[in-house]
């Protein structure tokens, strides 16, 4: 699940950190950032998790409107939504259930959360269609939550402050992480012993190992990068420049000098991205600008060929 735009991210956030919380040696500071990728993770896991709490507390209710009914006479309340085929399989899943058992981390305190969740989902057309359809099969159901996801826990401002509360390393990465179980959701496929095919952590030792080399040249060749960004920005004063610029351009140029088979079009883009959206109105335009400017030499002088 950890992909490379992740990792990009949290080495810019860890430098940005090591240069500003002095007396961190580098190895500390390298650690910190593997721990931040494995609490992105803790936070896919999490958020899988949302799907069966609001799932429960939508049985709750019906128990209790079941209750009612029986009083009453009354017709019972339908349990298509919470027979929810997908999300039984969901709940069986061994890596859920292990992250489950062993994290601190639950739905149960925020049971006003969900109940607010569930009064929009019930009112929602997505809702009203799929109670009311004559179909009834695991793809159906998978499609629900889908639609919901998308929906109703994308961008949902009430979440992401629950989630702040829960974990400071969780500020910026919800955006990315619900694109990843979205995708989960889409290649779950019906079997019998419950298996969900969830995201590894990485996708392979390659990924970690991009994290480390680009965070330790990062730092170790500081001087190196901010004198590329010196000779290259004569008519700025590089003390006057937003420091995130800097960081952002210092791990960018890490990314180039140490990785012969990433494209400076692609590090260029991710990077002015970036800036854009974590620095300053006009970081992107500067960043693009000025490691625009710097590959061009260091192309001329030889120094990078792709």
């Amino acid at each position: 699940m950890i992909n490379r735009v992740l990792i990009r991210l949290k080495v810019i956030q860890i430098v940005y950190a090591y240069y500003k919380n002095s007396g961190k040696s580098l190895k500390a500071a390298e650690d910190e950032v593997f721990f931040s990728l494995s609490k992105a993770y803790d936070l896919y896991n999490h958020m899988l998790l949302v799907m069966p709490a609001i799932t429960h507390y939508a049985a709750d209710r019906i128990s209790f409107l079941k209750s009612k009914a029986h009083i009453s006479g009354a017709e019972a309340p339908d349990t298509k939504f919470v027979e929810n085929r997908f999300i039984a399989q969901l709940e069986r899943d061994e890596q859920l259930v292990k992250f489950a058992e062993k994290s601190k981390l639950n739905w149960v305190d925020s049971s006003d959360f969900l109940r607010r969740l569930l009064d929009e989902i019930e009112s929602s057309d997505i809702y009203k269609e799929y109670m009311s359809s004559g179909e009834s099969s695991f793809e159906e159901d998978k499609e629900l939550w889908r639609k919901i996801y998308k929906t109703f826990i994308f961008e949902n401002e009430e979440l992401d402050s629950i989630l702040e509360e829960q974990s400071l390393y969780w500020n910026d990465d919800k955006s990315i992480v619900d694109t990843f179980v979205v995708k989960t959701i889409k290649r779950i496929e019906e079997n019998e012993d419950g298996a969900c095919q969830l995201l590894p952590e990485y996708k392979d030792v390659a990924d970690m190992d991009f994290a480390r080399k680009l965070f330790k040249n990062a730092i170790t060749n500081a001087e190196e990068y901010r004198a590329m960004m010196g000779e290259s920005s004569k008519n700025w004063d590089m003390s006057r420049l937003a420091f995130m610029d800097v960081v952002i351009m210092q791990v960018a140029l890490a990314e180039v000098m140490s990785f012969d088979d990433i494209p400076v079009s692609v590090t260029l883009n991710e990077y002015v991205e970036i800036a854009k959206y974590y620095s300053t109105a006009k970081s992107g335009s500067f960043v693009n600008g000025l490691l625009d400017s710097i590959t061009k030499r260091l192309r001329e002088n030889g120094k990078i060929n792709k």
